[in-house]
C-alpha cells in the first residue's frame, strides 16, 4: 500500500512547525473529488430519516422531496460549522454532520401523539430546537467527561462504532429490505463494488488510489446498469432550483413530552460524536482534548438548533466518514467541509441531489463493508495498545461489546412496553449503551481515567504511515 507524501508546506507559527495534514488546503480538484466522494458515502444516511418521517406521517411525494433537500441544506451547514467554524465552535476536524438516525424512533412517537400525523413537523421542531440550545449550553461541561475514556474505553467503543454500522452495509446490499435475503443480483453488485474498490486501492497510487472509493461507487453503478438496477427516475421528475423557506410546515410549537424526548436524544449524540471525535482524533493525529470536543459538540447542536428554521432535524458526527478518511488518508478538514459545501447546493438544487441517489444501494453496500469494517479495525488497534492483559480490561470491553451488541442483534430486545420510551433511547443505540457500560465498569474496576496510563504508547491509526506513528 503506498504511503502518503510527507507535507513540507510551512505554517504562520512562530516555531515553523509543518502545517498538520488536517489543516492542509488541497488543490481544488482534489478538493472537488474528495469532498464528493464522502458526499456519496454520506448521502443515504442523510435522506433515510426525512424519507422515513416523511412517509410514516402521510407526506406527499414532492414534500419528502422538500424536506429530503431541507435535510441536505441542513446537514451541509453543520459540515462547515464543524469542520472550518467560527469563535469557540467547530473541531475543526474532518467531521461530517448530518440528521442523525437515532431521532427517527423519538421522532415516530412524537407523531403517534398527535391527532394527526401530519401535525406532528412543528411540534418535533419547537422539541429539536429546545434540545440544540440545552446541548450548546452544556457543551463545555458535557466535554469534561473525556477523562472518563482511557484507551480501554475509547477503543471499546470505537470499536463498537464500526460494528454497529455494518448491519446498514448490510441492509444497502438487502437493497434497503433487511427482513429478505439478498438477491443474487445484488449480491454479484456488492462484491463487484467490493472487489473493485479494493483491486483500486492495491493497484493505484497517489490521488487516484485516495479516491478509490468514489471511483468504485462509479464503476458499480456502470455495472449495475445493464442489470436494470439504477432507477434514473428520481433525476428526470426532480426541479432544478428549489430553496427550504424557514418553516415552511408552520411555526414550532413547544410540548413538553416531546422536549423531555429530543433533550434525551441530544445527550446519547453528544455522547456518540464524543466517541466519534476520539475515533476521528486517531485516525488524523491529531488529540480530540476537551476544547477540541467542546467546539465540536457546540457545532451539533448549534446546527441542530438552527436546522428546524430550515427544516431539518437534530445533527450528529457520521461515524462512517470516519471509515473513510481512514481509508482515503486525506485528512484536510477542507476536503469535508467541500463536502458540506456540496450538501448544502445539493439541498437548493433537487435535480443534482437526485444524481446521487442514482447509486444503487447494493453498490453503496459494498463500498460501506471496507469503510464501516475499518473503523472497527480502528477500535481493535486502540484496545491493543491499551493492553487488554493489564487489570480488568479485558473483562471491561468484553461486558461493553456484548450490552453495545445487543440492539445490533436484535432491534426488538428491547420492545417490552415496561421500559421507559426516554431510557429506550438510550438502550436502543449500540454506541451509547456500550459506552455507559464501558465507563461504568472502568470506573467499578478501578481503572484509569487519564488518556493513557503511564505505561501506554500513544495510539496511533493502523493505517497511517511509518512517519506519522505516534505523532
Amino acid at each position: 500500500m503506498a504511503t502518503v507524501p510527507r507535507f513540507t508546506e510551512r505554517s504562520t507559527a512562530p516555531d515553523g512547525d509543518d502545517v498538520h495534514p488536517v489543516d492542509r488546503l488541497l488543490p481544488p480538484g482534489k478538493l472537488i473529488a474528495g469532498g464528493f466522494q464522502h458526499v456519496a458515502a454520506s448521502y443515504a444516511g442523510v435522506v433515510a430519516p426525512p424519507l422515513v418521517l416523511g412517509a410514516y406521517i402521510g407526506l406527499s411525494p414532492l414534500e419528502i422531496t422538500f424536506l429530503v433537500g431541507a435535510a441536505l441544506f441542513t446537514a451541509g451547514i453543520a459540515t462547515l460549522l464543524q469542520t472550518i467554524g467560527f469563535w469557540k465552535v467547530g473541531a475543526r476536524l474532518p467531521f461530517v454532520n448530518g440528521v442523525s438516525f437515532a431521532g427517527v424512533a423519538p421522532m415516530l412517537a412524537v407523531a403517534d401523539a398527535q391527532p394527526h400525523k401530519r401535525d406532528a413537523l412543528p411540534v418535533i421542531y419547537g422539541a429539536v430546537i429546545v434540545a440544540g440550545v440545552l446541548g450548546f449550553v452544556l457543551a463545555p461541561y458535557f466535554c469534561k467527561l473525556i477523562r472518563f475514556f482511557p484507551p480501554v474505553v475509547s477503543g471499546t467503543v470505537i470499536t463498537l462504532i464500526g460494528i454497529t454500522l455494518l448491519p446498514v452495509a448490510f441492509g444497502w446490499i438487502q437493497d434497503g429490505h433487511p427482513e429478505r435475503p439478498a438477491s443474487l443480483t445484488d449480491l454479484g453488485l456488492a462484491g463487484a463494488t467490493l472487489a473493485v474498490v479494493l483491486g483500486l486501492r492495491r493497484l493505484l497510487k497517489g490521488f487516484l488510489q485516495q479516491i478509490a472509493i468514489l471511483l468504485g461507487l462509479v464503476v458499480g453503478t456502470l455495472i449495475a446498469i445493464p442489470f436494470g438496477a439504477v432507477d434514473f427516475s428520481p433525476a428526470e421528475h426532480a426541479r432544478l432550483v428549489g430553496f427550504p423557506g424557514p418553516f415552511h410546515f408552520g411555526a414550532p410549537h413547544f410540548a413538553v413530552s416531546a422536549i423531555v424526548s429530543m433533550c434525551v436524544l441530544m445527550l446519547v449524540c453528544m455522547t456518540e460524536s464524543t466517541a466519534d471525535m476520539l475515533a476521528l482524533g486517531e485516525v488524523v493525529g491529531r488529540e480530540a482534548d476537551e476544547k477540541v470536543i467542546a467546539r465540536g459538540l457546540r457545532a451539533d447542536t448549534l446546527g441542530t438548533a438552527v436546522s428546524p428554521l430550515f427544516n431539518g432535524f437534530a445533527n450528529s458526527a457520521f461515524a462512517q466518514n470516519i471509515g473513510l478518511v481512514a481509508i482515503t488518508r486525506v485528512r484536510s478538514r477542507f476536503v469535508v467541509a467541500t463536502c458540506g459545501l456540496m450538501f448544502v447546493l445539493l439541498g437548493l438544487s433537487p435535480v443534482f441531489a437526485s444524481l446521487i441517489a442514482v447509486v444503487p444501494r447494493p453498490v453503496l453496500g459494498g463500498a460501506g463493508i471496507v469503510l464501516f469494517g475499518s473503523v472497527a479495525a480502528s477500535g481493535v488497534n486502540v484496545l491493543l495498545k491499551a493492553g487488554l492483559d493489564r487489570g480488568d480490561n479485558l473483562l471491561v470491553a468484553a461486558t461493553s461489546l456484548g450490552v453495545g451488541l445487543i440492539p445490533v442483534v436484535s432491534r426488538t430486545f428491547y420492545d417490552n412496553t415496561a421500559i421507559p420510551s426516554t431510557l429506550k433511547i438510550i438502550l436502543d443505540s449500540g454506541v451509547s449503551a456500550g459506552c455507559v457500560t464501558a465507563v461504568a465498569l472502568n470506573l467499578l474496576f478501578g481503572g484509569a481515567t487519564e488518556k493513557n496510563p503511564p505505561d501506554t504508547p500513544a495510539v496511533s491509526h493502523p493505517l497511517a504511515p511509518p512517519s506519522e506513528q505516534n505523532r
